[in-house]
């Protein structure tokens, strides 16, 4: 396991972890500060309601009391009032309760000695027949207090009774609830702060402890290395759609426009392409055609059913040098398979002059000699495009060794320079050479079902603005139902094979605004059309 690097304590606070952290920190202290504030508000006010409502209950049963009404009536108030309001003071919990009469003047108090002083507050709205409230600084210091009407039989005020708690006795309560309020915000800015701190080391983890500035930079060189690399590379998610497609994947698939999220059946791919790329096995070099290219598929999981890593190679030059290195050792066979022929012919010819048939030893020599010149000149009278005659020059003395008759029609033309540059001779060779070989395969299998020695026909000449390539072959020719099939890849007539012959051949001629066309004859007959006077297709 690699070990992480150790951060020292400036780089930590600069890292994305860090500065997470500590606006986390900041908006946790902030959200518990402003709770704890908004809390002790509320608890400030729900303290003064319910002393208002305390002392209103207080001062009310009081003022109901017939003990209060009678002793109002009497001679001496306060020697009934004082022990009873006392008592009545330290049942309720409240400071003071005081009892006088309509002019204000005290019948009890806590203090004895204020006992016959005028009351300290307002007492017009009690005289008037109402309970009210108010925060006033009497003798005791400021309080909250209620002032009530003692009301006789007949609803006349007869005395008036005041109930109040000290301002100081509210704050003390509300000290103690402050303290607690202090104690849940502690805990809670602890609470928060550890788990910013865990967020933030996990976050440190998985970031190697940089920065937003360094993991900008980061995105913008992983963008940048993915999109300049030569392979394709496409992400796919579980659900088979695009993740990324980087331009070389782009160019090689041929797909433009925007992409992310589409999923990849509806792309406009290749069958077989699209089913590998949906296959749950891993695809290790396959090779697939696309509209344009050769392709070289590679296909991995991510993680446990996260998605599919998809890489492509592009092997069209590769697989167009291919063609050409077959052909060039067909022509290797070739040469090697005539310098043979040739020897055991000198070797007849010198065997004929040394039994003195030296009559016979000119007309073998001069026989042999016209019909292979024949050919030769057919082909190089015919087609000036050097590498169209050399080709067919090739395959004609392949056939013959697999004694198969390789003929050019009389109607083949190509004059030199009619061949557009667009149109090059690595494009000539996969299709001309592609086909050709089909035929003489098609034409030895088709050879046990026909009388005679199998042959091509091959037809090469300018038709309208356009190139017509022609095979002819006397093989089993191609079965109706599979004329769609016959230029995708995979689809071979033989025992082993991958099929890419006509896939190519129709690729390349896509590839050049060209078509292909199946025909019938005397076996299998397919016609190749390209465009002369306008540019290839890209």
């Amino acid at each position: 396991m690699t070990a992480r690097p150790h951060l020292p304590p400036r780089r930590r606070l600069h890292s994305l972890a860090g500065r997470l952290f500590a606006v986390q920190v900041v908006i946790v202290a902030a959200v518990v500060a402003g709770g704890a504030v908004l809390a002790y508000l509320f608890a400030a006010d729900r303290a003064q309601d319910a002393a208002v409502r305390q002392v209103t209950a207080t001062a009310r049963a009081v003022a109901d009391s017939p003990t209060v009404r009678d002793a109002a009536a009497g001679p001496d108030p306060s020697a009934v009032l004082e022990p009873y309001a006392e008592q009545v003071r330290q049942d309720t919990r409240v400071d003071f309760v005081t009892v006088m009469d309509t002019h204000g003047v005290r019948w009890t108090h806590p203090d004895p000695a204020q006992i016959g002083r005028p009351f300290l507050g307002h007492i017009d709205r009690a005289l008037a027949g109402e309970t009210f409230s108010e925060t006033y600084a009497g003798t005791l210091g400021p309080s909250v207090r209620v002032v009530t009407p003692v009301l006789d039989g007949q609803r006349h005020v007869v005395a008036l009774v005041s109930a109040g708690i000290k301002v100081e006795s509210i704050s003390a309560g509300l000290r103690l609830r402050l303290l607690e309020l202090v104690g849940v915000a502690l805990a809670a800015l602890a609470l928060g702060g550890l788990g910013s701190y865990l967020v933030g080391a996990r976050l440190r983890r998985h970031t190697h402890g940089m920065g937003a500035a360094e993991l900008s930079h980061l995105y913008d060189y992983h963008q940048a290395t993915l999109h300049s690399v030569r392979e394709g590379l496409v992400l796919l998610d579980q659900l088979q759609r695009v993740v990324l497609c980087n331009d070389a994947a782009r160019e090689l698939l041929g797909l433009t426009g925007e992409l992310d999220g589409l999923p990849i059946a509806g792309l406009g791919l290749p069958e077989a392409l699209v089913r590998a790329l949906e296959s749950p096995s891993p695809v290790r070099d396959e090779v697939h055609l696309t509209a344009e290219r050769v392709v070289v598929l590679n296909t991995s999981a991510v993680g446990a059913g996260l998605g599919t890593v998809v890489t492509l190679r592009d092997h069209t030059e590769l697989q167009s040098l291919t063609g050409e290195l077959d052909s060039v050792r067909g022509f290797a066979d070739a040469l090697g398979a005539q310098a043979h022929e040739a020897a055991n012919r000198l070797h007849a010819v010198v065997s004929l002059i040394e039994l003195g048939r030296h009559h016979e030893a000119v007309e073998f020599a001069t026989a042999e000699l016209a019909l292979a010149q024949q050919l030769t000149d057919r082909v190089v009278a015919a087609v000036s495009e050097p590498v169209l005659a050399a080709l067919l020059l090739g395959k004609a003395a392949q056939a013959a060794e697999r004694g198969v008759d390789l003929t050019l029609t009389e109607d083949s033309r190509i004059d030199d320079g009619v061949l557009p540059p667009g149109l090059t001779p690595r494009d000539l060779v996969t299709v001309l050479g592609n086909l050709v070989d089909n035929a003489v395969d098609a034409a030895i299998e088709g050879a046990a079902a026909r009388p005679g020695p199998p042959e091509v026909t091959v037809t090469a000449r300018v038709d309208g603005g356009e190139l017509l390539l022609r095979v002819a072959d006397t093989g089993p020719g191609i079965d109706p139902q599979a004329v769609t099939e016959v230029f995708t890849r995979g689809w071979t007539t033989k025992s082993s094979g991958r099929g890419l012959g006509l896939a190519l051949v129709a690729q390349t001629a896509r590839r050049n605004g060209g078509t292909v066309e199946v025909g019938r004859e005397r076996g299998a007959v397919l016609t190749v059309r390209l465009p002369l006077r306008q540019e290839a297709v890209r």
